[in-house]
C-alpha cells in the first residue's frame, strides 16, 4: 500500500490499524530545539479520542502517545520523531458479522478488490482511527509556528447551519459544548439533533470551517503545489470528508468581478477578503479560512443491503461503537492537517 506519508520537508507517515496493536507515525523534517508543550499535545489528542462525550462513539481509548525517538529532555533534536499510540479497548467480534460481506459506502468492498484482502475489523487501515497519529503530528507542527492561530469549529450539522461570520464568533467558546460549536444557541440545536438521529439508528454529516490567523505573506508554491491546492488534498484526504472550499467558494462563482476583488490598503492588506488570504497559490497574509464537509458516517444501526464476497445481495445491520456525526471529533483533524501543510510550506520557504 502506498500512500502512507505527506509532505515534502515536514514529513509526516504514519502506519497501524482500528484494531491492530497500536497506531503510530514518524515525524521527518522537524527542526532541532523546539520545546515541546506535552500537555499540548495530550488535549489535542483528547479532543479527537472516542468516549468524550455522549455524542460520538462509546469506544474508549486513552490515546496515550508514546514517543520512541526525536526527542530529548523536551525538546526536539532534528532527527526524525517516531511515537506509538497504543489500542487498548478492541472487540473485533463486533465486526465478525462483516467478515463476508462489504458494508454499503465503507471501503471494505474497494479495499478487497485492489489487495484481494481486508481487515475487517473496524476497517482496518481505512478506519478513521487512522487520524490520531495526524493528530500528534498536526501538534507538534503548531508548536514550530507559535505565532500561527488555526481555529476550527462545527459550522453545521444536517440541515442547522450556524451563519454567523467567524469575525463575529468567540473561538474561546468552541471547547465549551460537545458539538465543538462556539454559538451556544446553535450548538445545542445541533447537540439535540445530533442524538435524536442516533436514536433513530442513523448518522448525519457536517461542516467544519477553519481560520487560520497570522499567517505570513508567501507560503505557497506555484504553480502546482499551490498553498490553497496542499490545503484542499490535506483536507479531502480525512476519513469521510466529500467537500472543500476555501474563501468565496463557490459562493463566488455568482459574483461579478466588481465584486469579488479584494481592493488593497497602503499596506498590502486588502479591504474585503474573498480570497480567502492566498491569492495566485501563495499566502498574502490576510486569514485563511476554509469549509470541509463530512459525509454521515456510513455504518447505521438500521438494516440495509449489503453485498458478499460470492456476489449475493444479502440484508446487514450495523453493530459496534459508531459516532452518529463525526464532525466534532473531526475538528482537531482538520486544525492538525492546516498545521501539517503550513509548517512544510514555511520550512519550504526558507529555502529561499
Amino acid at each position: 500500500m502506498a500512500g502512507n506519508s505527506y509532505g515534502t520537508l515536514y514529513k509526516v507517515t504514519t502506519f497501524g490499524e482500528s484494531h491492530g496493536e497500536a497506531l503510530g507515525g514518524i515525524i521527518d523534517g522537524c527542526p532541532p530545539g523546539i520545546q515541546l508543550d506535552f500537555e499540548a499535545i495530550e488535549l489535542d489528542m483528547a479532543r479527537r479520542k472516542p468516549g468524550q462525550s455522549a455524542i460520538v462513539t462509546q469506544r474508549k481509548e486513552p490515546d496515550a502517545v508514546q514517543f520512541l525517538s526525536g526527542i530529548f529532555e523536551g525538546k526536539t533534536t532534528g532527527t526524525p520523531i517516531g511515537f506509538i499510540i497504543p489500542n487498548t479497548n478492541q472487540k473485533s467480534d463486533d465486526y465478525s458479522h462483516i467478515k463476508d460481506n462489504y458494508r454499503p459506502s465503507h471501503a471494505d468492498y474497494v479495499y478487497d478488490q485492489k489487495y484481494g484482502f481486508r481487515d475487517y475489523r473496524g476497517g482496518g487501515r481505512s478506519s478513521a482511527r487512522e487520524t490520531a497519529s495526524r493528530v500528534v503530528a498536526g501538534a507538534i507542527a503548531k508548536q514550530m509556528l507559535p505565532e500561527i492561530k488555526i481555529n476550527a469549529y462545527v459550522s453545521s450539522v444536517g440541515p442547522i447551519h450556524l451563519e454567523t461570520p467567524y469575525q463575529d464568533l468567540d473561538f474561546s467558546k468552541i471547547e465549551s459544548n460537545p458539538v465543538r460549536c462556539p454559538d451556544e444557541k446553535s450548538a445545542a440545536i445541533m447537540e439535540e439533533y445530533i442524538r435524536d438521529i442516533r436514536k433513530q439508528g442513523d448518522t448525519v454529516g457536517g461542516v467544519v470551517s477553519c481560520v487560520i490567523q497570522n499567517v505570513p505573506v508567501g507560503l505557497g508554491e506555484p504553480v502546482f503545489d499551490k498553498l490553497h491546492a496542499e490545503l484542499g488534498k490535506a483536507m479531502l484526504s480525512i476519513n469521510a470528508v466529500k467537500g472543500f472550499e476555501y474563501g468565496s467558494g463557490f459562493s463566488g462563482s455568482e459574483m461579478k468581478g466588481s465584486e469579488h476583488n479584494d481592493l488593497y490598503h497602503p499596506d498590502g492588506t486588502t479591504k474585503t477578503n474573498l480570497s480567502g488570504g492566498i491569492q495566485g497559490g501563495i499566502s498574502n497574509g490576510m486569514d485563511i479560512y476554509f469549509r470541509v464537509a463530512f459525509k454521515p458516517v456510513a455504518t447505521i444501526m438500521q438494516t440495509q443491503d449489503s453485498l458478499d464476497n460470492k456476489g449475493n445481495i444479502t440484508p446487514m445491520t450495523g453493530k459496534g461503537r459508531h459516532d452518529p456525526c463525526v464532525v466534532p471529533r473531526a475538528v482537531p483533524i482538520v486544525e492538525a492537517m492546516a498545521a501539517i501543510v503550513l509548517a512544510d510550506f514555511y520550512l519550504i520557504n526558507k529555502t529561499y
